[in-house]
């Protein structure tokens, strides 16, 4: 367990465990919801609205290992996304998700749980990826944790010299079945069909599910999960994102990672919050940027 990424003290509703792997883990319960987030990665892997069946995804075979990747939850992809822009950009999505992030703040209030998880320059030196990008930064991630739920994350350049990143968070949400659910909001939406080659097209109604699925849209409104299997809505509210992104890996892909279990495909989908491709942020000197998402789950009749 790695006390020494405890920066604060902790209420009596958070709790620090050895999770899988022997991952440092704090453990949140209370009557307004439960959910569970490692330190490695700042990675949030459940999240549970007390009512509410189960809303993040988790993918069975998942690793937990000093590292390596944890496949489900909300993954922060950070300081690139996917490849990235340039040649070279390893592992895939950045170091951020591969670090220790250290706990500054844990506050209830009323039942709702805000965690506060920072991570430095100083601090990735020997995690994979981290020499590939050498630029100094500040990002904080706020993790608020109730009936809904809110996701901040903030970059701060630390040095003299402007430059770009990426990110997104990678949010996995739980679905009864994928060949049925829609997602709303993104109807005239430019997007680039990572599955056709990075196609150019245009969304015409309602995002369905058919085949394999990887698109970002360039979209900073509400986009809307509507799942008839679970009889519930998921709403995935924004702000200073340029884009969405929805992903579904389906059988094929599915099969092909090892952390992935050939038939979880159609338990899951990604709507992720992101500033990726075109839309990258850049930041002078001195500058910030904040990045949120908010979810909310609604049942249907």
């Amino acid at each position: 367990m790695t006390e020494s990424l405890i920066a604060t003290d902790l209420p009596s509703t958070v709790t620090l465990v050895d999770g899988e792997g022997g991952l440092s883990r704090l453990d949140v319960s209370t009557p307004v919801a439960t959910a569970e987030v490692y330190l490695h990665g700042a990675h949030l892997t459940a999240w549970t609205p007390a009512g509410q069946d189960p809303v993040i995804w988790m993918s069975s075979k998942s690793t937990f290992a000093p590292g390596k990747a944890i496949r489900g939850g909300v993954p922060i992809c950070f300081p690139w996304f996917g490849a990235g822009r340039e040649p070279g950009m390893s592992p895939a999505h950045g170091f951020g998700r591969l670090a220790g992030w250290t706990l500054v703040g844990a506050d209830d209030d009323a039942g709702v749980v805000t965690l506060t998880l920072r991570l430095t320059d100083a601090d990735v030196t020997g995690v994979p990826g981290a020499q590939v990008w050498p630029h100094p930064f500040e990002a904080t991630y706020s993790i608020t944790l109730g009936s809904e739920l809110g996701l901040a994350l903030s970059v701060r350049n630390t040095g003299t010299d402007e430059y770009s990143f990426e990110e997104a968070l990678h949010t996995y949400l739980h679905v009864k079945d994928v060949t049925g659910v829609t997602v709303e909001g993104l109807d005239g939406a430019r997007y680039v069909d990572k599955v056709s080659g990075a196609e150019s097209r245009t969304q015409d109604g309602p995002v369905v599910f058919a085949g394999e699925t990887d698109r970002v849209y360039h979209s900073t409104g509400t986009a809307t999960v509507v799942d008839p299997g679970s009889a519930r809505t998921i709403t995935v509210a924004k702000s200073s994102s340029a884009n969405t992104v929805v992903w579904n890996p389906w059988t094929a892909k599915a099969a092909a990672m090892p952390d992935y279990d050939d038939a979880e495909w159609p338990t899951m989908v990604c709507v992720e919050t992101a500033n990726a491709l075109d839309d990258a942020v850049t930041l002078a000197a001195g500058e910030t940027h904040t990045m949120t998402a908010r979810y909310a789950v609604a049942n249907k009749a």
